[in-house]
């Protein structure tokens, strides 16, 4: 019995290694699990369910091989990945979750998101991300042929990255108190989340009692997940 978590694959035609890694853990651990959770930026970008992109092609119907098989597959979304919709979700069988949910896993109560909105100090990303959320602002860029589309995503990664640049880490980490309060809002001693990159277990405490935020590590140069069994929580690292 085991319920696995992976986040931050940022798959791309330009990195072919990550993307075989992630058809292997598919056909691999994930296929012996109870569920798999992807808890976003498993695209690097994504511009509209209708993008022709082989890629999406192979990455749905591996998804749906696993879902057909028995392990029920779960999306929360990313801030790179936030417009999937509907027409892939039903493609690749997988179920979008809300950005905040919680899990009864063998006995816990763990909240799992993917951990963008938790960056509270980065005040410039959380304008640029309530932005990009409106829901007319969606539609607008969606109805948007698809070249230009391209084009777009394309400017705005430039341009974050180049933000990015400039930001300190600690900016760009999570903010302890938004932490907290996310997980006393849910009544949780135990978060999973990615985004920040920064694969770790930190110990703190929610309502004067221990609590557990793991964090899932990026598809950079090997794969992460956090395993949950009834026996405990496991941050995992492994090779592609």
């Amino acid at each position: 019995m085991a319920t696995l978590f992976i986040a931050d694959l940022h798959l791309q035609t330009e990195e072919p290694a990550i993307t075989a890694g992630f058809l292997r853990f598919l056909r691999g651990e994930a296929k012996s699990a109870d569920a798999l959770y992807i808890l976003g930026d498993l695209f690097e970008a994504w511009i509209g369910d209708d993008d022709p992109n082989p890629l999406h092609r192979e990455i749905a119907a591996a998804i749906r091989a696993l879902v057909d098989a028995g392990t029920p597959c779960f999306f929360i979304h990313g801030n790179r990945d936030f417009l999937i919709g509907q027409r892939f979700a039903r493609e690749s069988g997988m179920t979008l979750l809300p950005e905040e949910q919680v899990l009864d896993l063998y006995g816990r109560k763990v909240l799992i998101m993917h951990g963008d909105t938790l960056c509270t100090d980065d005040t410039g990303y959380l304008a640029f991300r309530a932005k990009v959320h409106t829901p007319w602002i969606q539609t607008l860029f969606l109805a948007l042929p698809l070249f230009i589309r391209n084009r777009i995503a394309a400017k705005m990664r430039a341009g974050s990255k180049a933000a990015n640049s400039s930001k300190s880490m600690t900016i760009m980490d999570v903010n302890p108190q938004a932490v907290v309060r996310v997980m006393e809002k849910h009544q949780v001693h135990w978060l999973i989340h990615g985004h920040t990159h920064r694969p770790d277990v930190h110990n703190l405490m929610v309502h004067g009692e221990p609590a557990h935020r793991v964090v899932l590590g990026a598809w950079h140069t090997e794969g992460s997940m956090v395993k949950v069994t009834p026996d405990g929580v496991e941050l995992i690292a492994f090779p592609f």
